[in-house]
């Protein structure tokens, strides 16, 4: 059985195989490969263009996510509904109605960062996809009550960042984005600015708290997409010479004068940027979380990604003994900017099964009477159903389910259908809904009376398609927990779910769905 899709033919290298889906189980290569074919599959293409066929194109205006279909996930497991009582109100079918259900959260060691939502938009850095559509993003998260983070490299990136001593001191860029969530946040949420390895050396987070009022910072050991450092593509030489001279690993060598050469003879037409690998060591860790406390860090957060369970337990351990404001764990076939395709579909602990390690190392740190950081945990979610078992088969610790992708994907699609009804070019699939921005977004009108109509007029339209996307999860998670009969986030259990096979069960100890209740059953029939 394979449970991989696209082998050597996918939409997100834009290659095919010329037999269809006659291919090869293993290799994904058509059943008979024609001398004179010009090579549209990933081996063929690879034969052409190299190395570029590792990515998902087109950079810069795509988002991606593995194929992979493993065998356990999400939809392995049901949620469970009951006909009796109600927890966390008062059982009067008057008053335990889903509008009821409160889904307010909170993270820091104390729970002081309110959530009007359990949502925290991972981190978005240098990548163009999450540059062109920050501010829409950032604002629809702010106005949400929500929590995001700044990725990495977004100030070595920054053309105008001005570096002194080897640090940064004036970065145009991050400036911007913390500004576009700043002015629009509502008491509730966070945003937080996140380093890698060359951020790091360049002071970036001491920076963004120091001169940019930030309160929030996020160490990064990695993420569900790939277990290598982030990945740019440079189409200009004078921009690969200037992340080069910042510190970047480069590919090609932009100061090879052959490479130079070769770039303007038209022999290829992108750079590559690649950032380092962390190492990491527990006194280090330790050394620069103390390091950002005398900074003024409020809170301090680790995002953690989909690498082996010894590493998982180290997030775990190192998280609760630096007594941290958030842990994010990433599970394996998440979505990014630009990490290598295959990569991508084919390393890392998908996330069912890096949740059920989470709860199972959470326990044992409870167990000895340790801090338990506030969790959230990222990979693939998407639906209101997402949401319900993420925080079920992670509860009691998960309290905001990480996303990315579909964030963004909202914040895209409403700004290209908001600044197309500005231009009165209505998109054929809405103009059933009318010829304005309040006709057309279900949700502008009830937002307009949230914010006031002159903000509402200043709002970045894509920000209406994060808020609109925010309320339908919002209200579709509130059925789920009232059909459980769970009117308040803490009070969601893992019993609140079922598996549907036995080995989804094995993995979790979730119960199967014909044994679940049996001891209830017994004494109702007894």
């Amino acid at each position: 059985m394979s449970f991989s899709k696209g082998i050597n033919a996918t939409a997100a290298t834009l290659t095919r195989t010329r037999t269809g889906e006659s291919r090869c189980p293993y290799s994904g290569m058509c059943v008979t490969c024609l001398d004179g074919c010009p090579g549209m599959c990933e081996v063929g293409k690879s034969a052409v263009r190299a190395k570029e066929v590792l990515y998902p194109q087109p950079f810069g205006k795509i988002t991606a996510a593995s194929e992979k279909d493993y065998p356990v996930d999400y939809s392995h497991f049901n949620i469970m509904g009951t006909a009796v009582g109600a927890i966390g109100i008062e059982p009067n079918p008057d008053k335990a109605i889903f509008p009821a259900v409160d889904l307010t959260t909170a993270v820091g060691s104390k729970g002081e960062v309110k959530l009007d939502l359990p949502i925290v938009v991972a981190a978005m850095g240098s990548t163009n996809v999450a540059a062109d559509n920050w501010d829409h993003l950032a604002a629809g998260v702010a106005i949400s009550g929500c929590g995001i983070a700044i990725g990495e490299n977004v100030c070595a990136m920054d053309p105008n960042v001005e570096i002194k001593n080897g640090k940064v001191v004036h970065s145009p860029n991050l400036e911007r984005r913390v500004k576009d969530f700043q002015k629009w946040y509502n008491g509730k949420g966070f945003i937080a600015v996140q380093a890698n390895v060359e951020d790091t050396t360049l002071g970036v987070q001491e920076y963004a708290l120091e001169k940019l009022g930030v309160d929030a910072v996020e160490l990064k050991w990695g993420q569900g997409a790939k277990d290598i450092g982030g990945e740019v593509k440079l189409n200009t030489l004078e921009r690969a010479l200037q992340l080069k001279s910042r510190g970047y690993i480069v590919l090609p060598n932009p100061e090879d004068p052959k490479v130079q050469e070769a770039y303007k003879a038209g022999a290829f037409s992108e750079f590559e940027r690649h950032s380092r690998i962390g190492m990491v060591e527990y006194e280090s860790f330790m050394n620069r979380v103390e390091v950002l406390r005398k900074c003024g860090a409020k809170q301090i957060f680790l995002k953690t990604g989909a690498y082996r369970p010894a590493d998982l337990a180290r997030a775990v351990k190192y998280a609760s003994d630096a007594r941290l404001d958030l842990l994010t764990v990433d599970g394996a076939g998440g979505g990014t900017g630009m990490s290598p395709w295959r990569m991508m579909n084919e390393w890392g602990v998908p996330t069912v099964y890096i949740q059920a390690l989470l709860v199972k190392y959470l326990d044992k740190l409870a167990a000895k009477g340790a801090y338990i950081p506030p969790v959230a945990i990222a990979g693939g979610f998407a639906l209101e159903d997402h949401m319900f078992k993420g925080i079920a088969l992670g509860a009691p610790y998960i309290k905001a389910i990480g996303m990315a992708r579909s964030a963004l994907s909202a914040a895209m699609v409403g700004k290209t259908v908001g600044e197309a009804i500005k231009t009165g070019k209505v998109p054929n699939e809405y103009k059933k809904y009318g010829e304005t921005v309040d006709q057309v977004f279900v949700a502008a009108s009830e937002l307009r009376e949230k914010i006031g109509p002159d903000a509402f007029a200043k709002l970045p339209v894509g920000a209406i398609g994060v808020y609109s996307y925010f309320e339908r999860l919002a209200q579709g998670l509130r059925q789920f927990m009232c059909g459980a009969r769970k009117f308040g986030l803490q009070h969601i259990t893992r019993d609140d779910l079922v598996t549907l096979t036995r080995e989804a069960a094995e993995i979790t100890g979730i119960k199967y769905v014909m044994d679940a209740d049996a001891d209830e059953v017994e004494q109702i029939l007894g």
